[in-house]
């Protein structure tokens, strides 16, 4: 969330944030409506606690000169009661605050390119060497089927649409390339693996900003108390959630099933895997210090690709504009494969530096030496995105006759 005291100090900054992001600025209105309620309130009941405080001693002064005090006992618990009133409107106000400050993204950062959708994303760089084929290649979907690797149907059966069922060298396959990004993430990258609960509480989903705004596109049981989660993302960051922590930065790798309702995306990507309700995924989470995050984010960026280097599949780095950004980031760099199928790179990683924005609503601070402890900054991103990578290698790999290769270095995770 943002800061309460920027929005108090600075409303027309925050205003002209929400703008490039091309959001709603009328949060900044409430928010400043409701804050005038609040602090009328708040001097309220210390103008009245200091009354209190002042009659309190009054009487202690009378008793002792034997001076009949019951008026002003009378009048003390008079104003106990008004501050008792104004106290629960307090609450209530707190939590109108606290809601409408929920609702706003995260401001993004100087260095975001402007621009209302993908189309204004900014291209970076790009790595590797398109293959050309002297045949019209096959998307990941039919090779896969025709492979006996794939089955979409017996996924129907079992579960619906987006869904898939892994079969013989395609479940192989898959745990290949788990094991592999782990692998590389925590021998050469330094990450620390956690393997964490997919089911987590409301307060997780809150803590990482997938709620309240997000909640008609998460899985959840039918009281609400717990959800499964849509990346990793929210169980790991939410493992330091209400702490003070030490020894910044902290880097963890975690693999997980993903689940997400795919709301609003009715007719993208309905074949294939490229946009199921459940999916795998290698997440990479940090905890830095703030001078040190956009750093550590060009440093997680860079990890991500190394998988894709290792497999030696073509692909580029986009900076998204302001209009494209998630709701809680502050700068984004999506990596994107290249598809033979589509002639076109998609997206099969976003790595992100949300600042302060998740530290907030968590409550993850840090501390260093004697200081104070402060909010820290939060970054992640997937390293990478388990079935958009197997997708990626059946195109990538595949040849004239339908069957494809297997990158070199799965191969010692396949015997």
């Amino acid at each position: 969330m943002l800061d309460p005291k920027l929005l108090r100090n600075n409303p027309d900054k925050v205003r002209e944030a929400l703008k490039i992001r091309k959001a709603d600025t009328i949060l900044v209105d409430k928010f400043i409506e409701v804050d005038k309620r609040w602090r009328t309130l708040v001097f309220d009941s210390d103008e009245l606690k200091k009354k209190r405080n002042e009659y309190s001693d009054k009487v202690g002064l009378m008793k002792k000169s034997g001076e009949d005090a019951k008026s002003i006992i009378a009048e003390t618990k008079i104003i106990g009661d008004k501050i008792k009133d104004i106290d629960e409107d307090l609450k209530i106000v707190e939590e109108e605050l606290n809601q409408i400050i929920l609702f706003m993204p995260n401001i993004p950062h100087h260095t975001v390119p402007t621009g209302m959708d993908e189309r204004d994303n900014l291209e970076i760089r790009k790595w590797g060497e398109i293959k050309k084929l002297d045949f019209t290649p096959k998307s990941h979907h039919e090779i896969g089927e025709d492979a006996g690797i794939l089955s979409f149907d017996q996924a129907v059966k079992l579960s619906g649409s987006r869904f898939v069922v892994y079969r013989g060298m395609g479940a192989a396959l898959e745990r290949a390339l788990i094991n592999f990004m782990l692998d590389t993430h925590t021998k050469e990258n330094g990450y620390v693996e956690v393997f964490a609960p997919v089911l987590v509480k409301k307060e997780c989903m809150i803590g990482t900003g997938q709620l309240p705004k997000f909640g008609e596109e998460m899985f959840c049981t039918k009281d609400e108390s717990f959800y499964l989660i849509p990346t990793a993302e929210v169980s790991v960051t939410n493992l330091h959630r209400d702490e003070i922590i030490e020894g910044l930065p902290k880097k963890y790798c975690c693999f997980s099933p993903c689940f997400r309702k795919e709301a609003g995306s009715y007719g993208k990507d309905v074949r294939g895997i490229m946009r199921q309700h459940q999916f795998n995924k290698v997440e990479l989470v940090k905890f830095v210090e703030p001078e040190n995050s956009y750093d550590e984010l060009e440093k997680l960026t860079l990890d991500a690709e190394k998988i894709l280097q290792k497999l030696e599949l073509p692909y580029r780095i986009v900076a998204l504009c302001a209009g494209d950004l998630g709701f809680a980031a502050a700068k984004t760099y999506d990596i994107e494969v290249w598809f033979p199928s589509e002639d076109r790179y998609r997206e099969i990683s976003s790595c992100s530096n949300f600042e302060d924005f998740q530290a907030r609503r968590a409550g993850i601070r840090y501390k260093k030496g004697a200081s104070k402890p402060e909010y820290l900054h939060t970054l992640n991103g997937s390293g990478l995105a388990v079935g958009r990578t197997f997708a990626a290698i059946l195109e990538n790999y595949q040849n004239r006759d339908g069957s494809f290769e297997v990158p070199e270095v799965l191969k010692p995770y396949l015997k």
